[in-house]
């Protein structure tokens, strides 16, 4: 008799209906499906690899159209699309790589996809890139002019991003790793990256490596890589560049010959400007009368003035420098300020800012906002919530003056007033209503909506305040020839572009940056007791109105000026030197 062996049946185990793993998507509604589906347990370098896809499919469109511009023709332009993409997904993913470690790496996740979809919205709206200087000029934006830059456009464009990526980021399962699998895995998706993109441009460099070479500006559009490089860049190079020390130009420094038997102090009034361009000023030949008030009182305008920068931050500190745009860019170390030698020098310097801050030009020397100490009516009359027309910076003038020391005062007076100027994009706020002569303008900081001559009339709109504001200036100059010898100089810290090139605002790195952001105006007006005091020939100041001159130039033109003898002074750099007899 044959006994048959039962196999026995294996019992399913209690308690292990909680798998972490689902063993199949369930069915259901696809996003529920999509749910589980993310939750099923992947590495952190997995989920940073699928993020650099999705950065890369969705916040480089301002990349694709600047090669579909620059190429011309589809079939021209498609395989370097395709190569830039591998390689913003390369560098995308190396750069994130430093990052795959755990699910408390999600919110930092959120925080790159938030700044792409915020830089695509600026390079798209306004066809700027982001370089460090961009990004530092972003830092030191203040809250009036963030808001200006705000729009519902802008919430669309950035949410149309975010949103269909912070579910996923928020439910995807980070499976916990041991440390040193995690490690091998980063370094592994690292080294992947770098050797994709090192084969990509080998592979392409016939095409890549002229189109880079000819447009710079591509570097910086290629997102985020650009923006976490470029604010890298700005906080990690100065530790290497500058010693953070402070170096002290003011040894030596004199009241010159002129002071010892004068019968009334200089005051020279300084207005640094904000986003003009020399060609929309009529001074300078532009077709529509946006400088009436400076054509009244005898101005001189000099035509070809370049900047030290594109944005302020960069072009405020270089111009008031005394190494010049090259010796600046290039210095170790911090320096004094032409504000500090004239202060040395024992005159009466202040500054009065109607902007974001002097950029640390004013810190040793006495400064105020404009917008501090003001009445009610005032405000009122002048400012929307904290920002104001320039016109503001004159109320309350005197007593600010009158403040200063008595005994600096009665040697001179050097006045800064920085002005909000054209400030973009919300040029619409830049100008009063009563100076608004150029109509219908555009009535919205989105530049792009708006039509080229609305455009237009708003940004000459600005001028024309700029040019009443410089009216008033001179005028109230003028009121204190009783006790002053007074002068005015004016000069912009960059300029600005209007769509020109598909560019609007300002900011594009200098080397390759258009005219229209860098040919900035500049203005005097010599009062007669100036004049004489400082043997200045106006034929003579006339007939340099065409030669060529830049920010290098005026920290020597108002020490030559104010007669402020220096080691630091150099007289081929002063504008006026030659205008100035001798004796």
């Amino acid at each position: 008799m044959s006994v048959s062996r039962i196999s026995p049946v294996p019992l399913e185990r209690v308690g292990t209906s909680e798998s972490k793993t689902p063993q199949s998507p369930p069915s259901g509604a696809p996003w529920t499906r999509f749910d589980l589906w993310l939750q099923r347990p992947r590495s952190a370098a997995m989920v940073v690899l699928w993020l650099s896809l999705y950065l890369v499919l969705t916040t480089n469109w301002p990349l694709w159209n600047e090669l579909a511009r620059i190429g011309g023709a589809p079939s021209s332009y498609m395989s370097t699309v395709v190569s830039m993409s591998l390689l913003t997904l390369c560098g995308s993913a190396a750069i994130l790589s430093f990052t795959a470690w755990s699910r408390w790496m999600k919110p930092l996740w959120l925080l790159v996809v938030i700044l792409a979809a915020v830089v695509q919205h600026y390079m798209l709206e306004y066809r700027v890139v982001m370089d460090p200087t961009m990004i530092a000029n972003a830092l030191q934006t203040d809250p009036n002019e963030a808001r200006d830059l705000l729009s519902w456009r802008m919430a669309f464009n950035v949410a149309v991003v975010v949103l269909p990526a912070a579910w996923p980021i928020w439910r995807v399962r980070v499976a916990p790793m041991r440390f040193l699998p995690k490690l091998a895995r980063n370094v592994g998706l690292l080294l992947l990256s770098v050797a994709v993109a090192v084969g990509t441009a080998v592979a392409m460099n016939r095409e890549l490596a002229p189109l880079m070479r000819n447009n710079v500006h591509l570097r910086y559009m290629m997102n985020p890589i650009a923006s976490l490089y470029s604010t890298g860049a700005l906080f990690i190079k100065p530790l290497f560049k500058r010693s953070g020390k402070l170096v002290s130009i003011t040894a030596g420094t004199a009241l010159g010959a002129s002071y010892a038997a004068q019968t009334r102090p200089p005051l020279f009034v300084v207005v640094v400007g904000e986003t003009a361009r020399a060609d929309h000023f009529a001074l300078n030949g532009y077709a529509r009368d946006t400088t009436p008030e400076l054509a009244k009182r005898g101005v001189l305008s000099y035509r070809e003035v370049r900047s030290c920068g594109t944005n302020t931050l960069a072009s405020v500190p270089c111009m008031f420098s005394p190494l010049g745009k090259e010796g600046y860019e290039s210095r170790k170390d911090d320096y004094e300020t032409l504000v500090d030698v004239l202060q040395a020098a024992g005159l009466a310097v202040f500054w009065l800012d109607n902007q974001a801050g002097c950029k640390g030009v004013c810190e040793r020397i006495p400064n105020a906002s404009a917008f501090d100490g003001l009445d009610a009516a005032t405000k009122k009359a002048l400012c929307d919530g904290d920002e104001c027309l320039d016109d503001v910076m004159l109320k309350g003038l005197d007593a600010r003056i009158a403040a200063l020391p008595a005994e600096r005062r009665a040697k001179g007076v050097v006045l800064v007033m920085h002005q909000m100027g054209s400030h973009g994009p919300a040029y619409y706020k830049r100008s009063a209503p009563d100076v608004k002569r150029f109509l219908p303008e555009c009535k919205t900081n989105a530049l792009a909506d708006c039509g080229h001559a609305e455009l237009m009339n708003v940004y000459d709109n600005s001028i024309v305040q700029t040019d009443r504001f410089l009216g008033q200036t001179i005028d109230w100059l003028k009121a204190q020839s009783k006790q002053y010898d007074p002068a005015m100089l004016y000069i912009s810290d960059h300029g600005e572009s209007l769509g020109e090139f598909g560019l609007f605002l300002h900011g594009v790195p200098y080397s390759f940056a258009p005219d229209a952001q860098k040919h900035v105006p500049m203005v005097t007006w010599f009062s007669e007791g100036m004049s004489e005091r400082r043997k200045l020939s106006r034929s003579c100041m006339e007939a340099g109105l065409d030669a060529p001159l830049t920010h290098d130039n005026l920290y020597h033109t108002v020490l030559g000026v104010m007669d402020v003898t220096t080691p630091t002074y150099k007289p081929a750099l002063d504008a006026l030197a030659s205008c100035r007899a001798k004796g």
